[in-house]
């Protein structure tokens, strides 16, 4: 059986402050970790006003800080050796394609720098994460708030956690340029172990759910193909669904695609006048119902009731969302027809990333030997699979 093994946290940690040493030549002064998140159901909802219902996982980022004398500001991650160390200081807050995987830090740093007086002074930051990259579980979300928790303790800011998932989605949004929801900012600053969050994304209300599934566990199936979330259509997708909205709009008073049942976009789908806009707002109306339904589901301990949601959800994605692809179809539906897999469906934005099963404690090997056996037949190369607890929020260490 193929567990998902890693370094215990405290061996990274003792080997992050060796590194961080030799990098900047002082000790750290504060440390923090940031988890990932999966998706249960959901998906391609919370920039639609509908309910998602993620949790966070033990897979995440952890990092260390030092404050500095200057206002220079320098990030390394251990994830990205070859970048080496990126700098620049508190003036230069702008975007940089150079500085690739460190512009979400410095979005964050912009976003502070502009609500708190007190970040007068550079720092040091050092970040390793064991989230596999590309795997949409969410990496730079979690990057994104372990940053703000680290400047959070080496400012001494009144920040709330609400305030920091809001300014992580700023800059998704505005920094990054992806219009994605508040869903992974959400789920990374607010999880808590061993329960799931249901999500209203319209309000921000929401409810723990022990994520406790009987004799089943949750396997994540990464199809090993790295996506971009700036380089799919996730905003094409969001352009379409104001698109459907907009002529939602003409007769009815709503402000968000989640505010509709099913039976009422029925109804009135008919002003939508293009094909394929209408399925992108019949798969965002009808997996919030689904996402609902799962909730009670899960809460009444009927697991069958959940996997067949799973199921129709991934249908969903790939025949009115469009989002899914060879490989998360391959992973997915394979899946699907294993003994012992109660339900399957991609997770994240799509293309590429990861899938999850609800399977059976006595089937994880076959699921991993004929889910493998299919996905190399048809995409010649191997998946891989993890199997890990669900995580609390952002945190000190």
């Amino acid at each position: 059986m193929r567990w998902f093994r890693k370094r215990s946290g405290k061996l990274m940690l003792q080997e992050m402050h060796k590194k961080f040493e030799s990098l900047f030549d002082v000790k750290a002064d504060v440390r923090a970790f940031a988890p990932g998140r999966i998706n249960l159901i959901g998906e391609h909802t919370d920039y639609n006003g509908g309910y998602v219902f993620p949790a966070a996982i033990e897979l995440g980022t952890y990092g260390l800080a030092s404050k500095r004398t200057d206002r220079i500001i320098q990030l390394y991650s251990n994830n990205f050796e070859d970048t080496g160390i990126v700098s620049f200081t508190l003036d230069e807050l702008e975007f940089n394609e150079q500085h690739d995987w460190a512009n979400y830090p410095k979005g964050v740093v912009k976003y502070l720098k502009e609500e708190f007086n007190d970040i007068n002074q550079g720092f040091n930051i050092l970040v390793e994460g064991n989230i596999p990259n590309g795997a949409s579980l969410s990496s730079s979300a979690s990057i994104e708030l372990l940053t703000g928790w680290l400047i959070k303790q080496l400012f001494n800011l009144h920040l709330e956690r609400l305030q920091l998932i809001k300014l992580g989605q700023v800059v998704e949004n505005k920094f990054m340029g992806v219009n994605s929801g508040i869903m992974d900012q959400f789920i990374i600053g607010m999880g808590k172990a061993e329960h799931a969050i249901l999500l209203d994304t319209a309000t921000l209300d929401f409810d723990y759910v022990p994520a406790k599934f009987g004799d089943y566990v949750i396997s994540i199936m990464n199809t090993n193909k790295r996506r971009s979330l700036t380089e799919s259509k996730y905003n094409e997708r969001r352009s379409e669904c104001e698109n459907a909205l907009s002529q939602l709009q003409q007769q009815l008073e709503i402000t968000s695609l989640g505010e509709l049942s099913l039976a009422q976009f029925e109804k009135y789908q008919s002003l939508i006048t293009d094909e394929v806009v209408c399925r992108r707002a019949k798969h965002a109306i009808s997996e919030n119902e689904r996402t609902k339904l799962a909730h009670k589901a899960l809460a009444d301990n009927n697991f069958e009731q959940f996997g067949q949601l799973l199921n129709a959800s991934h249908k969903s994605l790939k025949e009115d969302y469009e989002v899914t692809g060879i490989e998360l179809d391959t992973l997915a539906e394979t899946a699907q027809q294993v003994e012992g897999v109660l339900g399957a469906r991609m997770t994240g934005a799509g293309f590429a990333g990861c899938a999850i099963a609800l399977v059976d404690k006595n089937s994880i090997q076959k699921l991993e030997d004929e889910v493998s056996k299919a996905y190399i037949d048809k995409i010649g190369y191997a998946p891989s699979f993890y199997h890990v607890g669900i995580s609390d929020g952002v945190k000190a260490l």
